[in-house]
C-alpha cells in the first residue's frame, strides 16, 4: 500500500502548478484560493484511492461515518496548505498569523550547542517551520525531504527558494550517507527536521497503536536518534483556517543513550510515544492529516475488533 501511494500520479503537471503559483504570487492569496474549489472537486470525483483513504481516516478520527462533505473539507484543507507553501517558501511569512507554542524548549536545547532533531508528520504544514528563520535567524534548518516523490511540486518549490533547496538532505541516498549528512549538520548545531510518520517501501517498521488501530511507523528515525544521541523535539504546524497556523514544539527526548542491542526495542517504545502525541494533535485539527493512502493497511484492526473476529472464527470452526 505504501508503494501504491508513491506510484500515484501527482494532481496536475509542472505547467499547471507553475501557472497556479505564478497567479498566486502576482494577484495574491485570496484570488488564488478561489481556484481551490474546482481542484477539490477534481480530487473528490477523479481520485478514488485518495477519497477512500480520506473517508477511512476521517471515520476513525471523528468516530462517526464520514460523508462527502467531510472528505471535501479534508481535501480542500490539504489544497490550502499546498497553496500556502508558495508564500511560505517565498519568505512571505507576514501574510500569515503564525502562533508558536513551546519555542522556548527548542531554544533551551539549541543552547547546548549539539543540534536538535525536529520530528514531525504529514499533519498540517511542515513548511510553517520556515518561520524559524525569523525567530532564530542564527540557526540553520536542514530538512530531510524526498524531493523525487512529488517531483513537479518539489521542482516548483526549489525554483521559489533555491537557497532552501540547497539545504535539503535527500533520504534516497544510501543509509550511511544520509546518517553522516545528518550527523554533520547536528555537529554544526543545526536543526534537522523530518516527518517520521510515513515509511517508504522496504523500510524497517515498528508497529504502534494509532487512533486505536495498529499502524506501521518507520524505525529508522528512532534508531538514528539513538545513534547520534541528539535531543528530539516534536513539531506540528496545524492549519487553523484563513491565515492562521499554530506551530507547536514539545520536548520528546533530551538525548538518547542506549546500547546498540537495545535500540530496536527502544524504537518500538518511542514510536508508540510518538503515535500517542500524533493522535493528540490530529484530534486538535482532524482535517489536517495528509496521508491519503491506506495508512493502517486495513489488515490490522484494533485489538477489540481482532478479538471479536477471532471469537467468531472459533465459533465457525466449532459449528463445522
Amino acid at each position: 500500500m505504501r508503494a501504491a501511494w508513491r506510484e500515484r500520479p501527482e494532481g496536475g503537471g509542472r505547467t499547471a502548478l507553475r501557472l497556479i503559483a505564478g497567479f498566486a504570487l502576482r494577484f495574491g492569496r485570496a484570488p488564488a484560493r478561489l481556484a481551490l474549489y474546482p481542484i477539490t472537486v477534481y480530487f473528490l470525483v477523479r481520485r478514488g484511492p485518495e477519497r477512500r483513504a480520506s473517508r477511512a481516516y476521517l471515520g476513525r478520527i471523528l468516530q462517526r461515518p464520514a460523508g462527502a462533505r467531510d472528505v471535501a473539507r479534508h481535501i480542500r484543507t490539504f489544497a490550502c496548505t499546498i497553496l500556502d507553501r508558495v508564500f511560505l517558501l517565498s519568505e512571505r511569512f507576514r501574510r500569515f498569523d503564525i502562533r508558536t507554542y513551546g519555542l522556548a524548549e527548542l531554544d533551551r536545547l539549541l543552547a547546548r550547542g549539539k543540534g536538535v532533531l525536529l520530528f514531525g508528520a504529514h499533519l498540517g504544514s511542515f513548511d510553517a517551520l520556515r518561520v524559524l528563520s525569523l525567530e532564530r535567524p542564527d540557526v540553520t534548518v536542514r530538512i530531510v525531504l524526498d524531493a523525487e516523490h512529488g517531483a513537479a511540486l518539489s521542482s516548483l518549490l526549489a525554483t521559489l527558494n533555491p537557497a532552501l533547496a540547497a539545504t535539503i538532505i535527500n533520504p534516497r541516498g544510501t543509509g550511511p550517507e544520509v546518517a553522516l549528512a545528518i550527523k554533520a549538520a547536528l555537529d554544526r548545531n543545526a536543526i534537522v527536521a523530518m516527518p517520521v510518520d510515513r515509511a517508504k517501501p522496504g523500510d524497517a517498521v515498528v508497529h504502534a497503536q494509532f487512533l486505536r488501530h495498529t499502524a506501521p511507523f518507520p524505525a529508522a528515525p528512532w534508531l538514528l536518534a539513538a545513534a547520534v544521541q541528539a535531543p528530539v523535539i516534536l513539531s506540528f504546524g496545524l492549519y487553523r483556517g484563513g491565515k492562521r497556523y499554530d506551530l507547536h514544539f514539545e520536548t520528546f527526548s533530551e538525548g538518547l543513550a542506549v546500547e546498540r542491542r537495545e535500540r530496536q526495542a527502544l524504537a518500538a517504545a518511542l514510536a508508540q510515544r510518538f503515535a500517542d502525541r500524533l493522535a493528540h494533535y490530529a484530534r486538535l485539527a482532524p482535517y489536517n492529516w495528509f496521508n491519503f493512502y491506506d495508512f493502517w493497511q486495513d489488515k490490522t484492526l484494533d485489538l477489540e475488533t481482532r478479538a471479536a473476529h477471532a471469537a467468531a472464527r472459533g465459533g465457525l470452526v466449532r459449528r463445522s
